[in-house]
């Protein structure tokens, strides 16, 4: 059992229908059929949405996908019209609010990794590959992989795991060209990003994207490149054969699965809420990831 602690009630806006509640985002459409998607403060950990929200962190979600559309842009275009607030909408959506084309989905996380780790390091120690790609013998957790590979997964409800899956099963479900349009798109956006961040002193570990189709035309959605959709981690401590620091939701897992907390994973039961001190940690993370990667200060 997973999914959110309490799920919130959506703020109605004249105007506006409200389509969706995800784990970090309301998604509504307007009248003239754009999508207007709001990133909250909510963070999720082990399948569930905390009852506990990061100050600040949807602004940097939504800040920071912006600055990576426009380092994309030449590559893949983007879904965003907009970031001005839809007329009535709440002062508190300044800065989380993107309008944006409404796209045909592809129905597939594309995942790209340039280092093993996470669920592709548990698959590779039982058979030495990734999603059916075959990799080398010896490496570890945090080791470069010998180059990016795409390693695609299905996408699962609120509380529901995706599930890694071959390059041949995807393009089994979409098609054998609009697969090899996403594999090329996921490792050209995953490539040019890893360079970029390495540039600040922060390695890419992993990224995933999600693309839609505008007519006949790949773009790149939802958000790019952050702490929620990435492995960013700082390159002066990475060190292969140990889970490495991050700049992301390291400071909340660790403390769901330590003593103090007092929870349970394995059990039916919803995670507590999070104490001041690793909230403000929690922040001060998704700010910093900020401000190393774009060179902007956070104010």
């Amino acid at each position: 059992m997973s999914g959110f602690v309490e799920k919130p009630e959506p703020i109605q806006v004249p105007g506006l229908v409200h389509l969706h509640t995800g784990k970090v985002r309301e998604l509504y459409r307007n009248e003239a059929g754009d999508l207007v998607m709001v990133a909250s403060d909510r963070i999720s950990a082990y399948d569930w949405v905390l009852p506990t929200e990061i100050p600040d962190k949807g602004r940097v979600l939504t800040q920071l996908s912006l600055w990576w559309f426009d380092q994309l842009t030449d590559l893949v275009p983007h879904h965003v019209l907009s970031t001005e607030l839809p007329a009535g909408a709440p002062a508190d959506w300044e800065g989380r609010t993107l309008v944006c084309k409404s796209l045909r989905m592809a129905p597939v996380e594309c995942v790209a990794r340039g280092y093993l780790t996470g669920s592709g390091l548990a698959e590779y120690q039982e058979s030495r590959t990734v999603c059916g790609l075959a990799l080398p013998e010896g490496l570890v957790d945090g080791s470069e992989l010998p180059g990016p590979i795409f390693t695609p997964a299905t996408k699962a409800a609120v509380g529901e795991h995706d599930e890694n899956v071959s390059y041949e099963e995807v393009a089994r479900q979409v098609g054998a060209d609009t697969a090899a349009q996403l594999r090329q798109a996921t490792l050209a956006a995953y490539t040019r990003a890893r360079d970029i961040a390495r540039e600040r002193g922060i390695i890419l570990a992993d990224t995933k994207f999600e693309f839609g189709f505008d007519g006949d035309t790949l773009v790149v959605a939802d958000e790019v490149l952050t702490p929620d959709s990435s492995r960013f981690w700082p390159a002066e401590q990475w060190e292969p054969g140990h889970a490495q620091p991050s700049y992301d939701k390291q400071y909340v897992r660790d403390w769901l699965t330590s003593a103090e907390s007092g929870w349970d994973r394995a059990s039916e039961q919803p995670p507590p809420a999070l104490p001041q001190h690793v909230v403000d940690a929690t922040r001060a993370k998704y700010v910093e990831a900020y401000e190393r990667l774009t060179g902007l200060g956070w104010s």
